[in-house]
């Protein structure tokens, strides 16, 4: 029910990003949605990808500090309203969302959003018991 994101830090200075995706890339590990949050000396890029093993793994190797972290992936409507829903049932739960990010596919009817809330496993019982479509790993790995 919960998928593996990848966390890297990167510090703030010219090819870095460059440097992570290339290693990726040459790894053939295709990155599914990404964000990217930084300070003045450095930043955390967040990544799904289709194999966070493997990802974790080469990034690693080739001398990035990395970390796994569980998240939730649900789908929402693409439409005005339809991320609000979701954080209206997480709310309505007092389950606290710490961080969250989205991406579309043509695979899928609807956008899908990452989210790392305080209690994951509560939010997708809840959200499912709902009707929320909690979006399992191999569905996010394999698009």
């Amino acid at each position: 029910m919960l998928i593996n994101q990848i966390s890297v830090f990167i510090e703030n200075r010219p090819g870095r990003l460059y440097a992570i995706t290339k290693t990726l890339s040459e790894n053939d590990i295709d990155i599914r949605a990404l964000s990217l949050a930084d300070t003045t000396n450095f930043g955390i890029l967040r990544l799904i990808v289709n194999d966070p093993v493997k990802a974790d793994k080469v990034l690693r190797e080739n001398g990035f500090t990395v970390s796994t972290t569980k998240v939730l992936a649900v789908q929402v409507e693409d439409k005005p309203g339809g991320l609000h829903s979701i954080l209206e049932k997480l709310y309505e739960q007092s389950i606290g969302v710490e961080y969250a990010y989205a991406f579309i596919t043509r695979k899928a009817d609807g956008a899908f959003v990452i989210l790392r809330v305080e209690d994951n496993e509560k939010a997708a019982r809840y959200l499912k018991s709902c009707g929320v479509k909690i979006i399992e790993d191999d569905e996010i790995y394999s698009l």
